[in-house]
């Protein structure tokens, strides 16, 4: 096997032809899907980084006027289930914040009188417990949390308030122990936005999620009510039989799939997740936490694995996060995938296809292109403020030596030598770069592609395990030398310099 395996996202210089003829293929992919009767429009935009990298609007944004154009990235769609983003930002925004003191917090923390039955988390003397503090709030944002998919005796269009909902569930029981299965639950996003917005930042949460999520990203066609001075700019959804859908209220579950937006707004969003948007909303290390899947999922489940709210499945090698939204007359995707800094959104006025999976299908064809790109893209490297401070000879214990010098551009090379490296590594895959990162640390860099494992009879070396290792070289002497330096990594301390290259016995 080749490696890296996963190539590192570089900045790519246009254009790429086999990325163009991976977008073509996109587009064509999505073009054909259209059914005027069933799924007249579908807007889609495919982001890498900071950057859209390819925008596809196909059919009519609406099938009954003839005289109706096509969509455009600013058109609107109702974006269902995607709504679940926005209460798990305002969780991560509030646990930064300090208002939340947790993301593990039980729920009754938040709720007085909180109650629920739990019969499958029996104490040891089988008495069923009614207090649920396992309700989390991760949990409730990530399907974990064992409540019902709704309220009982209600429906989607419920228009109750949120006292009246947790007396609701004083008498209801949870369908699984929480933390143990994925169950999807419109009831606890909403539940969470509610208790969120009423119990700790005393506000309208539609009201909160404009002033402190819309409008700080700039995604000004992004909403929960469509006024008459939107509706020129609404793809209108159908049913599989073409007619009109209407645009149902909500009421107390609009948390969980009120809202609209358009194509561009949401790669606004996408570019924020991946931490690459010039609008910061979530700290480096929020974004990698929400991001990372928490729990596998039963194979009953439609994902592999369940996050914070995204469901996630493996597709080439690669973690995708996603969040699917379906409600009359709309459905809409919204996925990453983190390694590549890449996602897509696919918008659509009517229903998505059973057939196939568009997004997967439109991935297959954009990864591959992608990751060659990376790998064949030439690499920035940086070099340290003074490179003659890190050259000359060194060595680990006398088995490993090592050589550093300097290129033409500053940049450290580091060639390895001795008896040991000659038997088990060629030539051409012994000498590496060290990119400097900040004060005397360096990430090893190999500049082309390697096997992942060299193989010399019984013996084998790891070159996947030394890529992007960092070594974090010593405090300069009285001579303004580095002395040596650890590579943590690699659990390798105390390489040390020595004065001139040793010769070796044969």
């Amino acid at each position: 096997m080749r490696c890296p395996r996963f190539p590192e996202p570089v900045p790519l210089q246009h254009p790429i032809p086999a990325l163009k003829e991976a977008l073509e293929k996109v587009d064509i992919l999505l073009r054909q899907s259209i059914n005027p009767v069933s799924l007249p429009a579908l807007s889609a935009i495919v982001i890498l980084n900071d950057t859209v990298l390819w925008t596809g609007n196909f059919g009519k944004r609406n099938s009954s006027d003839a005289f109706s154009g096509p969509p455009n990235e600013y058109t609107i769609y109702r974006i269902a289930s995607l709504s679940k983003i926005f209460p798990t930002l305002m969780l991560y925004r509030l646990w930064e914040e300090g208002k939340i003191g947790s993301l593990d917090d039980p729920l009754e923390k938040y709720v007085d009188n909180f109650t629920i039955k739990n019969p499958m988390g029996r104490t040891r003397d089988g008495e069923v417990p009614i207090r649920s503090s396992s309700v989390t709030l991760r949990r409730m944002v990530s399907q974990l949390s064992g409540l019902p998919r709704r309220l009982r005796a209600t429906n989607l269009l419920w228009k109750g308030k949120t006292q009246s909902a947790i007396n609701l569930l004083q008498d209801d029981v949870l369908v699984a122990d929480p933390g143990t299965k994925c169950h999807y639950s419109n009831l606890a996003f909403s539940l969470l936005a509610h208790v969120m917005s009423e119990r700790v930042v005393n506000m309208d949460y539609q009201r909160w999620v404009s002033d402190n999520i819309l409008d700080r990203l700039g995604m000004e066609d992004t909403g929960f009510d469509i006024t008459p001075g939107l509706q020129g700019q609404v793809a209108v959804g159908v049913y599989s039989n073409g007619k009109p859908a209407p645009l149902y209220d909500l009421g107390w579950y609009r948390p969980s799939g009120q809202m609209f937006s358009t194509a561009a707004d949401l790669a606004k969003l996408a570019m924020m997740l991946l931490g690459a948007y010039h609008r910061k909303l979530l700290d480096p290390d929020s974004l990698k936490i929400m991001l990372t899947p928490l729990f596998r999922c039963d194979k009953d489940y439609f994902a592999n694995r369940t996050g914070t709210p995204w469901e996630v499945n493996e597709l080439l090698g690669y973690e995708m996060v996603r969040k699917d939204g379906d409600l009359d007359g709309y459905s809409a995707t919204f996925s990453l995938v983190p390694r590549l800094k890449l996602g897509l959104v696919v918008l659509m006025a009517g229903g998505r296809s059973q057939k196939q999976d568009v997004v997967a299908k439109a991935y297959r064809h954009i990864v591959p292109a992608l990751e060659n790109a990376f790998r064949d893209a030439r690499r920035v490297l940086f070099a340290p403020p003074n490179p003659e401070a890190y050259a000359g000879f060194f060595t680990y214990s006398n088995i490993t030596f090592y050589e550093i010098k300097a290129g033409s551009d500053g940049v450290l090379i580091m060639q390895q030598f001795g008896p040991q490296i000659e038997e088990l590594i060629p030539q051409t895959y012994r000498t590496i770069k060290l990119n400097f990162l900040v004060e005397r640390v360096f990430k090893v860099v190999f500049e082309r592609e390697y096997p992942c494992v060299l193989r010399v009879g019984s013996a084998s070396v790891s070159l996947e395990a030394q890529d992007g290792q960092l070594f974090n070289f010593y405090a300069y002497d009285k001579h303004g030398m580095s002395p040596g330096f650890d590579a943590p990594g690699l659990n390798t301390y105390n390489v040390v310099r020595i004065a001139r290259k040793p010769s070796f016995s044969s």
